[in-house]
């Protein structure tokens, strides 16, 4: 170490942890890259060739970034950080793929109170595996030490992706048409959204992560660890498929704002849809919540999504297609609702979200048992 780092380190920034934090995690990154990365690792700037989109009539670049929120709590809490990335991955080239994008890079940005180079890997590692398995090149990255500001096992996480799609093969509510059938897909747990909710529930029974829960399985914070579901590589083999090319008019990825506010954003301003409850049975992880903190699943469908990752809107004449094609694919869907254009009143709907005029959306009937 120079005396110049000696210096640095004294005031609590380690560079010599973060270089091999670098090193633990390279080999794991580099196998994002394929040949349209340039440069490898540790760059100033992440360099990707973008000769490919010379193929396209007319490329359309689509951005997302996002981070997990204070899901990284739990992780902390038991010094388990190998799941977080996935969600990181998920949160972001999921929302691309919602307009018919293929994400091609992403970046991350990691701020803690101290570099651990073995926990720094192990969080990198999760993104670069989920990165692989989305057809997404991590091409560069950024981990902060902010001694003083965050604790020595503090950290947040984010993250930022372009895709690209044809202008003719967007995705949007553009599309959707009346009779269209909406097919919703599985989540694998409760994602990355609604844990300030989990962890006010969990605290406010006294209830650690470390405890075991015989209704979950598995003890609260590797149950609540369940990594988010990747959606993006099964939906682009689907939209791809000549067999269902065309199919498909809009995607919603249920995040923050639960399930009517998400699928609001994706229909046309006029038309509308009764989601059907009794269509599925939430997971145990939000039945066990919801009576723990005495509320009813009705009352938390804006905040967690209660089993439904991902919704397709879909031409009705190619449903049962569509639906066949992403069970193959390893999805779980069915079929929740019709979108309807005919006038009526929308009281007790939600309409639209985060500035998007959109659909009416409501949730109708009992949840199956």
């Amino acid at each position: 170490m120079s005396e110049n780092s000696s210096i640095y380190a004294q005031s609590g920034v380690d560079t010599a942890a973060g270089d091999l934090a670098v090193e633990l995690m390279k080999s794991a990154v580099q196998r994002t890259h394929g040949p349209e990365v340039l440069g490898g690792v540790g760059g100033f700037a992440g360099m990707f060739d973008a000769s490919a989109l010379l193929g396209y009539k007319r490329p359309l670049l689509a951005s997302s970034t996002d981070g997990v929120g204070t899901k990284v709590a739990i992780a902390q809490a038991i010094d388990k950080h190998d799941t977080i990335g996935q969600d990181l991955v998920a949160m972001v080239v999921d929302d691309i793929v919602v307009v018919g994008a293929k994400p091609l890079f992403m970046t991350d940005y990691i701020a803690c109170g101290k570099v651990v180079p073995e926990r720094i890997a192990d969080i990198v590692r999760g993104i670069a595996e989920a990165c692989e398995a989305t057809g997404t090149a991590l091409v560069g990255g950024e981990t902060a030490e902010h001694p003083g500001l965050l604790g020595p096992d503090d950290y947040d996480v984010a993250g930022a992706a372009t895709g690209v799609v044809e202008a003719d093969k967007m995705l949007h509510s553009g599309l959707v048409q009346d009779g269209d059938v909406v097919i919703a897909m599985a989540a694998s747990g409760l994602h990355s959204n609604g844990f300030s909710l989990v962890r006010h529930i969990l605290t406010d029974k006294g209830i650690g992560y470390e405890q075991h829960s015989a209704e979950l399985g598995a003890s609260y914070g590797e149950a609540l660890l369940t990594p988010t579901a990747l959606y993006t590589a099964p939906l682009l083999r689907v939209l791809e498929d000549p067999a269902t090319a065309g199919a498909i008019h809009s995607l919603s990825h249920v995040t923050g704002g639960g399930i009517a506010a998400n699928l609001a954003r994706v229909l046309p301003v006029g038309s509308w849809i009764e989601v059907d409850r009794s269509t599925w049975s939430p997971l145990p992880v939000f039945r066990h919540l919801a009576e723990l903190g005495g509320h009813s699943l009705e009352s938390l469908e804006g905040a967690w999504n209660l089993g439904v990752g991902m919704f397709a809107v879909v031409a009705a004449d190619k449903a049962q297609l569509v639906a066949t094609a992403l069970t193959a694919e390893g999805l779980d869907p069915w079929l929740v609702g019709t979108v309807s254009t005919s006038a009526r009143d929308f009281a007790g709907f939600e309409q639209g979200a985060k500035g998007v005029d959109g659909g009416a959306v409501r949730l109708v009937g009992s949840y199956k048992s």
